[in-house]
């Protein structure tokens, strides 16, 4: 029978949910089990499509064109497993389900309510991919903090499932905060006791305390945590800040939080942890013999969780290189052709990052200038691709109002517009192109130098592609189109031969990189910028 594993957060919201579930399921993976993550989301959007970055970070997006919370970019980064539409289930897609089920008359006439419709469609879904039989453990991250109006019906189905599937085959995780008062010096327990205790009022003991806390946890306050909260003290574990979130597995190896787990849920342990590769990874990423640094420009680069793959994918191609990628957020609204030199002053390479709308556009434009003029290695992806369309349109082509219609519908050198499928859209919410496509990739490119064959299939995320018409006139000029779409004849990638290293994709590449499998583009990119010292 497939176990389960939820993930529930107490005291304040940050405190890392995410990644102590992906660090649980790589431990228990490394032992030899089946894992899935999924996560439930309280708030009402039914996905995170149509919310602004600044509200919810990036919107991750999966192979099957589920567009979903960022922290399954965690689960798939450390279990090197792709996650899918059931992965991410929000109240807004529980509510929806439950009111056209009604509307069709499915509940015969009843009256609909919280309990028991909308809790049993949450446990549906909780169980949905234990019941697939290709999982041993099936983790649920729950979304917000203990105590939340709009947690309490989540909380409720996991009530009604503990004493529907048993003790030995459901477990509670709750990560609650230890702050440290400086003026005491000294911990403080009375958070976590209190979050325990909504814990409890809403008929839940949890079975393991994570604890986060700035300094060690003695003896006595394990103790005392575990005596105020129903446990023993094999089952309060500490999470000390860590260095990187890629430490936290190996800190509760540490803890043995895993095999409390096992213990817990009544399974047996089938091997040691065989976390060779992760350890290799962490070696040489605390190692590095050398530094580049990389310029990313953005316009959402005041929340760091706005490109939050981008990021962890510098992190893994780094390692591979053996080198600590330094990376400058940079607002493209505060770059012009005045102070473009100065913003991107000890730049070993730049990368134009993805977005939507007209804010910001003409310093992306100015940054991939810079980049093409004066042979720095330059990465563009999806808008930052269409950026360096729209530059070499104007700036090689001539055509000096080369624009995309997202940002110029008028315009009379239309080198990026809209998709023709996209033209008779009107919602907006889950109607872009999503999820993964095939791309064919020509010999004798940086690309190919890349990944090393000629098929690949990436995940986008666009309504706005190259306009084709214009193919003939690029490609003469020297930006060629190295991957298309075998299908459709879309232009996922766009190269500069006689450039260092000039590459935008469509796609979006940091949504595969893994700390097992960086992505060959990232790892291409980083090289080439230590090529550019």
């Amino acid at each position: 029978m497939t176990k389960y594993i939820f993930v529930t957060g107490g005291v304040t919201s940050s405190l890392g949910k995410g990644i102590i579930a992906a660090s649980v399921a790589k431990l228990l993976q490394s032992r030899g089990f089946s894992v899935t993550i999924q996560k439930f989301d309280p708030y009402i959007n039914v996905d995170p499509g149509t919310l602004n970055p600044y509200e919810h970070g990036e919107c991750y997006v999966t192979d099957d064109g589920a567009e979903t919370d960022l922290d399954l970019g965690h689960y798939e980064r450390f279990l090197n497993v792709p996650t899918s539409q059931a992965n991410n289930v929000t109240t807004g897609r529980i509510y929806l389900t439950v009111i056209t089920k009604e509307r069709e008359g499915a509940y015969l006439g009843k009256t609909v309510q919280v309990i028991p419709h909308i809790t049993d469609e949450i446990k549906r879904r909780m169980l949905l991919l234990g019941q697939t039989g290709q999982f041993d453990i099936v983790i649920t991250e729950i979304g917000g903090t203990v105590g939340d109006i709009e947690s309490l019906p989540y909380i409720e189905a996991i009530r009604q499932l503990r004493w529907e599937l048993g003790n030995e085959n459901c477990l509670v995780v709750h990560l609650t905060l230890l702050p440290f008062l400086a003026a005491a010096k000294e911990l403080k327990t009375k958070p976590t006791q209190h979050s325990v205790k909504e814990l409890l009022m809403s008929g839940i003991q949890p079975d393991i305390l994570v604890c986060r806390t700035e300094h060690a946890i003695t003896a006595d306050i394990r103790r005392k945590v575990a005596l105020f909260c129903n446990l023993d003290s094999s089952s309060v574990i500490e999470a000390l800040d860590a260095e990187s979130i890629y430490d936290v597995p190996l800190m509760m190896l540490k803890e043995k939080l895993d095999l409390v787990i096992l213990s817990k849920l009544r399974l047996v342990d089938r091997s040691e942890p065989k976390l060779t590769a992760w350890k290799n990874f962490l070696g040489k990423l605390k190692n590095p013999t050398q530094v580049v640094h990389i310029a990313v420009i953005g316009k959402y680069v005041e929340l760091q969780d706005a490109y939050k793959s981008i990021s962890e994918s510098f992190i893994h191609a780094g390692a591979v290189n053996e080198c600590r990628v330094k990376v400058s957020m940079i607002h493209s609204e505060h770059i012009t052709s005045y102070n473009v030199a100065e913003k991107l002053k000890g730049m070993n390479g730049i990368l134009v990052a993805p977005g939507f709308g007209e804010r910001g556009i003409e310093g992306k434009i100015v940054a991939v200038r810079y980049a093409r003029e004066n042979n720095l290695p330059f990465f563009g992806i999806c808008l930052g691709m269409q950026c360096a369309v729209i530059e070499f349109g104007r700036t090689v082509l001539g055509l000096s109002d080369a624009h995309s219609t997202e940002m110029m519908l008028k315009t009379t050198s239309p080198v990026i517009d809209l998709m023709e499928e996209q033209k008779q859209v009107t919602q907006k919410g889950g109607t872009m192109r999503l999820g993964a496509y095939d791309c064919a990739i020509k010999k004798d490119s940086k690309a190919y130098n890349c990944y090393h064959k000629t098929g690949i299939s990436e995940r986008h995320r666009h309504r706005y592609e190259f306009n084709n018409a214009y193919l003939t006139q690029y490609e003469t000029a020297g930006m060629l189109a190295t991957g298309t779409n075998p299908d459709s004849g879309l232009v996922e990638i766009v190269e500069i031969p006689s450039h260092r290293w000039f590459v935008g994709v469509q796609f979006h590449p940091e949504l595969k990189s893994t700390v097992e499998n960086p992505h060959p583009l990232f790892v291409g990119f980083v090289k080439a910028c230590i090529g550019d010292k």
